[in-house]
């Protein structure tokens, strides 16, 4: 496993216009090698728009991964592990302990959760079904980790499909996260590592906006 980062920072900076320009930056880092069988996959809503300049310098195939995390009742904004699509559920025991957060609980967030990925994979795809990845090179692709436990269910749903291999990309995240992120992924690209605390993907970009269910379509059908 190896871990390419172009920069090592102490706190957040300014380095993207928007999630595109984060995903052009990105795309020109890794510098693929054109390859037709390879699938990109992102985690939508924010990783959609990265990931489309690398799906185009690959020419490859984009889709959207039904991942989504499992928020804590009392802060939504932050999360307790995440669930995918197939069932995979990561949970961030620390995080349990610490909030006090109980069985019934994780069961009843859950539940929401998955009935809420099962929305979004039907309106970005038509389909709960998740794509073949048997054989193919994966790369999975969010605007930045935080946690990482969304990449984390992400990572071990797809891979349980026998991919080729998996490669991680995302522009921005704490260095502890992307070391903590390990065994599953073949390569992990990243441009911005922050080694202090105090971490927020918001803070990389200028334009960091809650992304619509329209403007995931809109780049998925423009990838297409």
């Amino acid at each position: 496993m190896t871990i390419h980062v172009y920069r090592h920072v102490r706190g957040p900076v300014t380095a993207f216009q928007d999630r595109s320009d984060a995903g052009r930056q990105l795309a020109a880092f890794i510098d693929p090698e054109p390859d037709t069988g390879s699938m990109v996959m992102a985690l939508p809503r924010g990783g959609v728009p990265v990931a489309r300049p690398i799906a185009e310098a690959l020419d490859g195939e984009l889709h959207p991964v039904a991942v989504r995390k499992l928020p804590i009742p009392s802060s939504p904004e932050m999360g307790f592990g995440a669930a995918a699509i197939d069932g995979t559920v990561v949970l961030n025991n620390r995080v349990l302990e610490t909030f006090g957060i109980d069985e019934e609980t994780v069961r009843r967030v859950t539940a929401e959760v998955m009935s809420e990925i099962s929305r979004r994979a039907m309106e970005y795809s038509g389909t709960l079904e998740v794509p073949r990845v048997s054989g193919r090179r994966v790369y999975l692709v969010d605007d930045g980790l935080a946690t990482g436990y969304s990449v984390l269910a992400a990572g071990r749903m797809l891979s349980g499909m026998d991919p080729a291999s998996m490669t991680l990309a995302v522009p921005v995240s704490p260095e502890s996260t992307l070391r903590m992120i390990n065994g599953m992924f073949n390569e992990k690209y990243c441009l911005m590592a922050q080694d202090r605390p105090s971490f927020a993907v918001a803070g990389y970009y200028r334009d960091f906006h809650d992304m619509s269910d329209t403007e995931v379509i809109e780049e998925l059908r423009a990838a297409s």
